[in-house]
């Protein structure tokens, strides 16, 4: 009894401990794998995983996918997604849904844009390659070009928050690797203008975008585009990221007592 307590007690532990900042509240944004305020595009063939929602416009602005209307008119799939596709003029309720997944979007980039007291600022003057980062806030004042490898390390439970005031560049083939258990759905990049992933570039996390997010040819993302413009896609592959507790060994329970009842 006393071991299976202590087990419980250890696990609940790591289950609640973490470093980093106050996760970001995606609300119903956090349904989506891209959002985009006006239009997303592919070059084919592209690999998405997750539900897309375009909004304020309509289907049309679903560009290089052959589409596919559901039998209600609520949504259209394509043989690039692995999903659905929501549109502003599909029929009830998907234009209110959206609406509400927008102002989500945008409630959550202004949370995550106003966050304060940095644990690092202007790093690199705004060009870094092969720094690792612990969990935490960073800001910077300019724009961000990573022009090599980084790195973030941490468990399930810490979270990252990365502000840049302009563009953010990816250089082609660099990767953001993660280490530990760290998870892409912990990380968010917030970024006031233009954000483009180099070709072939390998990143994690989830990016709220003040303007347009641009995926080059052969680029992944492990996480969530959300874009108060458009979403451009070349060849890339795109997959919704795992959250905290998906996946979790189930603990022994002796009698009634289960690490449930002491969450």
């Amino acid at each position: 009894m006393a071991g299976f307590l202590s087990l419980s007690l250890l696990c609940l532990a790591s289950l609640t401990s973490a470093a980093g900042p106050a996760p970001v509240n995606l609300g119903t944004a956090g349904n989506y794998v891209i959002i985009a305020n006006s239009g997303i595009s592919t070059v084919p063939q592209s690999a998405i995983t997750g539900d897309l929602g375009a909004s304020p416009v309509a289907k049309t602005y679903f560009t290089g996918f052959s589409q596919t209307r559901s039998t209600d008119g609520t949504y259209q799939t394509s043989d690039q997604v692995t999903g659905r596709m929501y549109s502003a003029s599909d029929a009830s309720p998907t234009p209110s849904t959206l609406t509400t997944a927008v102002n989500d979007m945008l409630t959550a980039y202004t949370d995550a844009m106003g966050r304060s007291n940095p644990d690092g600022l202007n790093l690199g003057g705004g060009t870094i390659s092969g720094l690792s980062f612990a969990p935490g806030l960073y800001k910077w004042g300019t724009s961000l070009n990573v022009e090599g490898d980084i790195y973030l390390n941490g468990t399930s439970a810490d979270t990252w928050i990365f502000q840049i005031a302009g563009d953010m560049n990816v250089a082609s083939s660099v990767k953001l690797n993660l280490g530990g258990t760290a998870l892409a759905s912990n990380i968010v990049w917030t970024v006031a203008k233009a954000v483009t992933i180099g070709s072939t570039g390998k990143w994690n996390g989830v990016f709220l975008g003040g303007t347009a997010l641009h995926m080059n040819t052969g680029s992944s993302l492990n996480g969530r585009l959300l874009a108060q413009a458009a979403v451009t896609l070349q060849s890339s592959t795109v997959k919704q990221p795992t959250t905290a507790g998906a996946g979790l060994p189930s603990l022994p329970c002796v009698g009634s007592l289960c690490l449930s009842t002491l969450l």
